[in-house]
């Protein structure tokens, strides 16, 4: 797995080489994920299957019970991930947080985002 490295704004890595990649590395994974957890269902004009259904599953009325289920399986399904070994979702004011460890194929990495 070869991944183009965001900066702390989330903007993609270029003019500094190789440096700007990431190549079978749980941070890759990392990455993937939390890349994964911030596209919207419909979103992608290429794929609109694809994403979380934050609007209906996830931040809508009466999802409380369900959607930790929802972002769970949207990091299982992530290419690398093997396991997540600890997860956390706090809700407040309509604002979500999500941290996680993950196993994936290479290590270790933590995961945290919010929306």
């Amino acid at each position: 797995m070869r991944l183009r490295m965001m900066d702390a704004n989330g903007d993609m890595q270029f003019g500094i080489g190789q440096a700007a990649f990431e190549q079978n590395t749980a941070a890759a994974v990392g990455q993937l994920v939390e890349t994964r957890l911030k596209l919207w269902l419909g979103e992608w004009f290429a794929d609109t299957s694809d994403g979380v259904p934050w609007s209906t599953r996830v931040l809508g009325r009466g999802t409380t019970p369900t959607y930790d289920s929802v972002i769970q399986e949207r990091i299982l399904e992530t290419p690398g991930v093997q396991a997540i070994t600890s997860y956390r979702s706090t809700l407040v004011n309509r604002a979500l947080t999500i941290s996680a460890t993950v196993r994936t194929l290479y290590g270790s990495t933590n995961i945290s985002t919010g929306t």
